[in-house]
């Protein structure tokens, strides 16, 4: 199974990833973990150039889908073979919301570009940790190049991910303003539904 997890820096989508791996590790399953953009080495090479360099939206959403092509078919595609679960720190989402919503470059320009990069492996499960911008700004103490670009661009990043979810049925919205185990008990029991059929 293939499980993403989407949101705006400072959402705790991370922390919820990691819970959600150990939760399913004690139920003896396999698990792989990845991020985005990385986990591969030419993977980790574009995080360094996406995160650090100055770059138009259009090199910027290049860079993104060649390291997702990278992690598909080194990891992705072969982990789930296996029979593991994959959970993944971003995945296409990210790249509709930012660079399709916030950078005006067209959500439809960029779903097509998103099944060419990832030979149209899609996630099972998305999951969207929602939160205000405002409260995110407060939590994100080192910030990359693409999280400089303030409230504005957030708030456009946020408002593409609750379009998305309106039009896919396996796009669950998560209330991020609980405490942590709040979260991930929504996370849990919409897992457990996948896993009891």
């Amino acid at each position: 199974m293939f499980i993403t997890f989407e949101g705006i820096d400072g959402s705790g989508k991370s922390t919820q990833l990691d819970l959600l791996a150990n939760y399913l590790e004690q139920k003896n399953k396999k698990v792989i973990k990845v991020r985005e953009p990385g986990g591969t080495i030419l993977g980790e090479k574009i995080r360094d150039l996406l995160l650090n360099f100055p770059m138009n939206s259009r090199s910027e959403l290049l860079l993104f889908l060649a390291s997702r092509a990278q992690l598909v078919d080194e990891i992705i595609k072969p982990s789930l073979k296996k029979g593991y679960f994959v959970l993944a720190d971003r995945f296409t989402d990210s790249s509709i919301a930012y660079q399709g919503g916030a950078r005006n470059l067209g959500i439809d320009l960029v779903e097509n570009l998103n099944s060419f990069a990832t030979d149209n492996i899609l996630p099972n499960i998305v999951f969207f940790i929602d939160i205000p911008v405002n409260i995110a700004i407060t939590r994100i103490l080192k910030k990359d190049r693409i999280e400089k670009e303030g409230k504005n661009f957030l708030e456009k990043v946020r408002d593409t991910y609750l379009k998305i979810s309106m039009k896919k049925d396996n796009f669950y919205v998560i209330d991020g303003n609980q405490d942590v185990e709040g979260v991930f008990l929504q996370i849990k029991n919409i897992v457990d539904s996948y896993l009891d059929h």
